[in-house]
């Protein structure tokens, strides 16, 4: 397993070089001049270039990019333009808020989706599976902010059961800090819920139908243990790989939910990155969700010999 887990590092490694490269680059294409917006009013030539030397801005884009990764290798990821802080220090801040976001949406996704997926399945063209397949389908089409919205008014105005916006640290108060992060982990969960309910169900549909189902059954074996215990065993695996995709998005895409929320996660700091054009920030971040995708399809992988013994024997 360790050398497993060292050859799928050693694959990581080159992507995120890739990443880099083109997250660099690319930056480099948008129109606009950070030392423009940095300077504020008073843009004389001489602050302008003082500003370029400082930042490097004069160098060739190679010997830019040279400079910035070798800071990166050393736990440097350079300084916001817009507050001089150090962007580990603003990754570290909005991470942890996020995640948090993040790990409760797949909570609901997963509780929602997968029990609903199995159900479907094991009920296939029945008014279960066609209620399952409708509220699917309804998850699916909802706009994430129409639905954050709605709830707003319901729960928060009408009912006053939740607190409409804002975020508490879990550390500092728990209790306020679930309250602050229901409904919006709740409205990203949904959408989730849906993808994994029709992904769940296919693959569910393709294992029931195998010869060693059949057998189970044959053999007068309770149908909760042919369906959890064999069929969901071998259905899983696609499902790992989807969730953990999922994940990696959240971290990165939960910007208008964090907006409609007031949530200070990701996706405002990437907002506010972008339109500032702090490119020190916005190359920290695409490197940190890079990264991140890439550590959740670790897990995936280690978790696929979990569920599966016949590649436990081939790592």
């Amino acid at each position: 397993m360790l050398r497993f887990v060292l050859k799928r590092i050693l694959i990581a490694l080159p992507t995120l070089l890739i990443v880099s490269i083109l997250v660099f680059g690319l930056q480099k294409l948008l129109p606009g001049d950070p030392v423009l917006a940095l300077a504020g009013e008073e843009r004389d030539p001489e602050t302008l270039a003082r500003l370029r030397e400082l930042y490097r801005l004069n160098d060739p884009i190679w010997m830019q990019y040279l400079h910035w990764l070798g800071d990166v290798l050393k736990g440097d990821l350079g300084m916001s333009l817009r507050t001089n802080q150090p962007v580990l220090v603003l990754i570290a801040e909005k991470l942890p808020v996020t995640l948090q976001l993040a790990t409760m949406s797949m909570i609901f996704a997963m509780v929602i989706g997968i029990p609903a997926g199995i159900l479907a399945a094991t009920r296939k063209n029945s008014w279960i599976d066609w209620i399952c397949n409708v509220v699917a389908l309804s998850g699916l089409s909802i706009p994430n902010f129409w639905l954050g919205i709605m709830l707003i008014l319901l729960v928060s105005v009408n009912l006053g059961w939740l607190p409409a916006s804002g975020y508490e640290s879990f550390f500092v108060d728990p209790v306020r800090s679930l309250q602050t992060m229901l409904m919006p982990s709740f409205v990203l969960g949904t959408a989730l819920a849906a993808t994994l309910m029709r992904h769940t169900r296919s693959a569910m549909l393709g294992v029931l139908s195998s010869d060693y189902i059949r057998t189970a059954r044959a053999k007068g074996l309770p149908g909760r243990v042919v369906v959890l215990g064999h069929a969901f065993r071998n259905a899983v695996l696609p499902v790992i790989t989807l969730s953990a995709l999922l994940f990696g998005e959240l971290i990165g895409g939960a910007v208008l939910t964090e907006q409609i929320f007031t949530i200070p996660g990701f996706g405002k700091l990437t907002v506010d990155a972008v339109f500032n054009r702090d490119y020190a920030v916005v190359q920290g971040i695409v490197l940190c969700i890079a990264a991140g995708f890439l550590v959740m399809n670790l897990i995936a992988d280690i978790l696929y010999a979990v569920f599966n013994p016949r590649l436990r024997t081939e790592l």
